[in-house]
């Protein structure tokens, strides 16, 4: 379903504007322009200089579309999705035995002040995406957001929290609206490609899309037969 991937990726034009990208300032999240799509940040993109660096990661969990009721025709549907903003504080994970090189994975030290910001992070994303005149795009797409389900990654068995959370947006969307006689992107996501800024990181993956939708002309009319049978007056043969 191309209008989940519509949401998440208006999501990340909101959350690392291209504008920002291309001033190298003026980010809208603690993050700055660390935000993935449907990957984690690698061991190389973070800042080991500092105590932690804050990254988001999105992916579309699930998606599927059923008909409005038992007595609608197919297109009469309702579409849904879930898309999971990956937060974190992410950190390079030393195996101090030297068995095993370093590798990328979210802070687990015990620091109030960094969970703190792990949250105003988290907050950050809601807000954008609900509430800003950014997210006005993401909203076009979004008819309803059911719920938001915050989940902190913990191991318990071995005392660890993690500084992860998983925020599960659970949303009504609108479902793929395909032009079969010109082709191109079904809309949603159509309207989505054309208002990104040119150059973007969503522009760019969606145009690669845009030639695999090719028009699908249908067999005209020719002709419409009604034959009634026996008749008092009047041809039995009404074909046009």
């Amino acid at each position: 379903m191309l209008s989940a991937e519509a949401v998440r990726l208006a999501a990340i034009e909101i959350l690392c504007p291209f504008s920002a990208v291309m001033a190298g300032d003026g980010f809208p999240t603690l993050a700055g322009p660390r935000i993935y799509d449907s990957r984690a940040a690698s061991l190389e993109e973070i800042d080991r200089t500092e105590s932690y660096t804050p990254v988001v990661a999105l992916y579309t969990h699930q998606s599927g579309v059923s008909l409005m009721g038992s007595a609608t025709d197919a297109t009469d549907t309702q579409a849904n999705c879930v898309l999971d903003v990956v937060a974190e504080l992410a950190v390079a994970a030393r195996d101090d035995a030297g068995e095993f090189a370093d590798a990328m994975d979210a802070m687990a030290d015990t620091d109030p002040s960094a969970r703190l910001v792990l949250a105003a992070l988290c907050s950050q994303v809601r807000m954008l995406l609900t509430r800003s005149v950014q997210g006005g795009p993401w909203r076009r797409l979004v008819k309803h957001v059911i719920d938001i389900d915050e989940q902190t990654f913990a191991m318990p068995e071995f005392g660890l929290r993690h500084h992860r959370v998983t925020m599960r947006f659970r949303l009504e969307i609108a479902d793929d609206q395909f032009d079969m006689e010109n082709g191109g992107l079904p809309e949603p996501i159509k309207s989505v490609y054309e208002a990104l800024p040119a150059g973007s990181y969503a522009a760019t993956k969606l145009a690669e899309l845009a030639a695999a939708f090719a028009g699908n002309l249908r067999q005209p009319l020719a002709a419409v037969a009604i034959t009634t049978g026996p008749v008092q007056s009047g041809p039995a043969n009404l074909s046009v």
